[in-house]
């Protein structure tokens, strides 16, 4: 399917959504028009009478989309999670490629904001995963967002039985943590 992104649409039916960058819910009315101004990782970004809100890609019907790019680009490994065995770091590197900020089309790892991935053995032959991240700003109010988006994408690849997110604030991101992907696609050469 083609990408919904500058897309004006009709909401369909009533649909929960996040106000950005505050975290407050809302609800958009059926009947509402919005731009769609980022599809990526799993969810939408619309701007909804002068706001941004996030609308969750399992309500992807309520913008009038079926199932996306956006939808497939966000599904990771579907399988249940089989808790004991190796666990690939890089796996989890690249689940976490799909997370994104919802004001920012890149994502959290090409951001700088991923710090430190480090995968434990239990000694019940488990695999914990502790991820040390940052936010691009202290006050966002997405930041319990992004870091249930972290969880709940690491805990589907295989093997990772519990994760455990540490959002830290120092070092302060900057910038300069950006790859040079990420700064090229946001045009801060």
């Amino acid at each position: 399917m083609m990408n919904s992104t500058g897309d004006t649409v009709t909401t369909t039916r009533d649909v929960d959504a996040i106000l950005i960058p505050l975290g407050t819910p809302v609800t958009i009315p059926a009947g509402a028009m919005v731009l769609i101004t980022q599809e990526l990782g799993g969810t939408y970004t619309v701007s909804v009478s002068g706001n941004l809100a996030r609308v969750d890609g399992k309500d992807a019907d309520a913008l009038g989309l079926g199932e996306s790019n956006n939808a497939v680009e966000a599904k990771v490994d579907e399988k249940t999670s089989v808790a004991c065995g190796p666990v690939e770091e890089k796996a989890i590197r690249d689940v976490l490629k799909t997370c994104y900020d919802p004001e920012i089309p890149v994502n959290i790892v090409d951001l700088g904001l991923v710090y430190d991935v480090h995968v434990v053995d239990t000694d019940d032959g488990k695999n914990h995963v502790d991820i040390i991240m940052t936010l691009t700003a202290p006050g966002c109010g997405m930041g319990p967002f992004i870091v249930d988006d972290v969880r709940a994408k690491v805990l589907s690849v295989k093997h990772v039985h519990d994760v455990e997110v540490q959002l830290v604030f120092d070092p302060v991101w900057d910038r300069s943590m950006m790859s040079d992907e990420a700064r090229l696609q946001l045009g801060m050469f």
